[in-house]
Order: C-alpha cells, then sequence, then structure tokens
C-alpha cells in the first residue's frame, strides 16, 4: 500500500487535487514518469492498480504528485510491472526519497539521483515558456551540433566517439521542443557579450554558432534572443548567475497548471526553486536585464558583425 493504515487517501475523502496545489516539484515529476511508464506498457490505470493492490483513485493520485507519503517499495513495485529499466528506476526512486525534503531541493549526481536521470530535461519538456539567462555560454536549446561536440568532448575526454554522439542527439531532442511546428515551446533568451566572445571549438565554430542565432529565431517566431552588451553593466545591482525559469502554462481559468520553477545548474547537480519569493526575484532580474540589453533587431547586428569577424579570421 501507499499510506500506512488508519491514514485515509485524501483524493477519497477531499475529491479531487489539482497539479498545483502546493505539490513539490519531486512529486510531481515522479508522478509524470509513473504515468508515461504506466502508459508505454499499454496499461490502464484500473488494470494497473489492480496488479499493485491500490484503488485507481489512489494511483491517479500518485500519477498526479498528490501522494505525499508515496513509499519507495511501492515506486520499486510500480517500476517492475511497468518494465521500467534499472537506471530510470533508481532515478524515479530518488524523486520518491526527495520529496520528503524541503520544497527547495539540490540535488548531487550519484546521490539521491543518478547522473544519468536527468530531471530537467524532463521538466524543460513539460515546460510552455522557458525563459533563460545564460552569462557566458550559448543556451544549450540553441546551440549548433559543433559547439555542443567540443563541450561534450571537454566535459568527458575519456567518454567514447559513441557517447558523445549519444549525448549530442538527446541535445537535438531537446532543442526540438522550440523548433517542433506543433505547439512549440515559448523561448525567451538573454546572452551576455561574453558568451559571444568566449571562444569554443575555434573561429569557424563560433561563426556557425552565431550564424544559428541570427537564423533561428527569423525562422521561429516564438523564439526571441537579446545580448546583454558589456557596457550594460549589473542590472539589479548584482551579478546574477546563469538560470532558467520555466511556465507550464494555465488552465481555462488563467491559473498557472503548475507552479513556475527556476533551475540552478551546477557543476555536480542542479538546484530547483520553487518558492515565490524566489520565482518573483529571477523573474524580476531577468526583466532588468532584458530590459538593458539590446534590442532584437541590434542584437542581430551585433551577431553579423561578430560572425563576420570570426569568419574573417580563418581566412
Amino acid at each position: 500500500m501507499l499510506f500506512p493504515k488508519r491514514i485515509p487517501v485524501p483524493s477519497e475523502t477531499e475529491g479531487p487535487v489539482m497539479p498545483h496545489a502546493g505539490l513539490t516539484l519531486p512529486l510531481r515529476q515522479l508522478g509524470r514518469h509513473l504515468r508515461d511508464w504506466r502508459q508505454r506498457s499499454s496499461m490502464s490505470l484500473e488494470d494497473a492498480a489492480r496488479r499493485l493492490e491500490v484503488g485507481a483513485t489512489t494511483l491517479q493520485r500518485a500519477e498526479k504528485g498528490g501522494n505525499s507519503r508515496i513509499k519507495t517499495y511501492f515506486v520499486e513495485k510500480a517500476c517492475e510491472l511497468y518494465g521500467v529499466p534499472s537506471e530510470i528506476k533508481d532515478g524515479m526512486v530518488g524523486l520518491a526519497k526527495q520529496a520528503a525534503t524541503d520544497t527547495n531541493w539540490w540535488y548531487k549526481f550519484g546521490d539521491l539521483i543518478p547522473k544519468d536521470f536527468d530531471v530537467y530535461v524532463s521538466l524543460e519538456a513539460f515546460a510552455r515558456k522557458v525563459i533563460s539567462y545564460q552569462p557566458e555560454l550559448i543556451p544549450g536549446l540553441l546551440q549548433t551540433v559543433d559547439y555542443d561536440r567540443i563541450l561534450l568532448q571537454q566535459v568527458w575526454p575519456d567518454a567514447s566517439a559513441e557517447e558523445w554522439d549519444r549525448r549530442g542527439q538527446i541535445k537535438a531532442h531537446r532543442q526540438n521542443i522550440a523548433l517542433r511546428k506543433l505547439e512549440p515551446v515559448t523561448l525567451d533568451v538573454v546572452i551576455g557579450e561574453a558568451a559571444l566572445r568566449r571562444v569554443v571549438g575555434g573561429p569557424l565554430t563560433m561563426a556557425k554558432q552565431l550564424r544559428r542565432l541570427i537564423e533561428l529565431p527569423a525562422l521561429h517566431p516564438n523564439i526571441r534572443l537579446r545580448v546583454l552588451p558589456f557596457e550594460a553593466g549589473f542590472p539589479g545591482g548584482s551579478s546574477m548567475p546563469a538560470f532558467v525559469l520555466l511556465h507550464f502554462g494555465e488552465d481555462s481559468t488563467g491559473e498557472p497548471e503548475e507552479p513556475p520553477v527556476v533551475y540552478l545548474e551546477g557543476a555536480v547537480g542542479g538546484m530547483y526553486l520553487e518558492k515565490d519569493d524566489d520565482i518573483e526575484f529571477h523573474a524580476r532580474s531577468y526583466r532588468l536585464m532584458r530590459d538593458a540589453s539590446l534590442t532584437e533587431i541590434d542584437t542581430v547586428g551585433l551577431l553579423v558583425r561578430m560572425a563576420k569577424e570570426y569568419e574573417s579570421r580563418e581566412r
């Protein structure tokens, strides 16, 4: 059973729980994985609940992230039933354990969440709007294959070519959320000027990368890009690290489908912020940096000039 004896299942006593009703990110992510793998196994909610020896309402609540006391042994049993690979199962169990911690949570690779279980990628895929500030690196959703390949080789210098290819394919799959024709994600990006001047892979690689930054917003109106120049200083009075603010759309009443999330990437893991004050701070910081950035037209002008400069070095 998911719950200790004599404790009523909330969904059976209080009615349905909306996905944004104070539920933590690990629970919501775990619920998505449970639902996804059940559907992959072509198993109905009722059939899966019967085999797991729980009520269909209870399982549905778990898939919506509403079981605050979900047990790891239930997750393991569900994974076995659905045929979930061991590395993904370990990540799902880690989410169940992480759900008992504070709302703002940090995971270190190899601790509760295995390194290959990418929580962020699945979260990004569910978003309807992605706001990104990158002071020194081209955002992953806008990187060329060559730019990405150089970074992969530097992060995993001992990996095989096949492993670099696999990771590159993951990046290409991620980029599709902004490039697809059907309901592409809205991508609003501010890039620091330093990201354009830090050379990755040589002048030709950089020239191709900057050309892509010119091309993508022109072809895809859902992508908006501005450059924050050095001369803008520090809007808001502080040096902001790279961050991503994810929004998940609104329901028919205009309320968020799920609370927004701020993601801060680190060398050994990632931090997820869900508290209202943290969301508002990063949203305000982004607005200040966007307002201090070059216009989209001036951004294109800068990118064209710098691309030509890089190309001239190859002659």
